[in-house]
């Protein structure tokens, strides 16, 4: 994944609300987070810069948080495994994937949860072994 030069406004700017103050609030978490502005990783806002190195000798780039605008939800890119996480049976109304969170709107959810389980995923992510060099959280 790499990050692309199109402007994250613009991308705002197709979404309709009440999405669109869900993903402005999300993007002010992110920031609040990672200390560092969101950028487009393709159609993915994405928060700092993580380099991955995988033993099979693939590598690459990805954001330490991210987050999407989708047809279906709100899809927020956390971790390589969620499950494992207890703040999922106190967030709300919300789905997941491995690493993906799903969520149809703010409103469902409850928000200090959230920041907790983000912060949490961020700090596992920064300890896998495959994860080679970043900026994702210099201060």
């Amino acid at each position: 994944m790499k990050i692309t030069n199109n402007e994250v406004q613009n991308y705002i700017n197709e979404i309709s609300e009440p999405r669109k103050s869900d993903i402005f609030t999300l993007i002010e978490l992110g920031k609040k987070l990672t200390h560092k502005e969101p950028a487009l990783w393709g159609s993915i806002i994405g928060f700092g810069n993580l380099h991955y190195k995988y033993q099979t000798g693939h590598e690459g780039n990805m954001p330490l948080l991210g987050l999407a605008s989708r047809k279906q939800a709100i899809t927020l890119y956390l971790s390589f495994n969620l499950e494992q996480y207890p703040q999922l049976s106190k967030l709300g109304k919300h789905s997941i994937g491995k690493g993906c969170l799903y969520i149809k709107k703010l409103s469902d959810i409850n928000m200090d949860v959230l920041e907790s389980l983000i912060s949490d995923t961020m700090k596992d992510t920064m300890k896998l072994s495959f994860i080679t060099d970043n900026d994702s959280l210099g201060e």
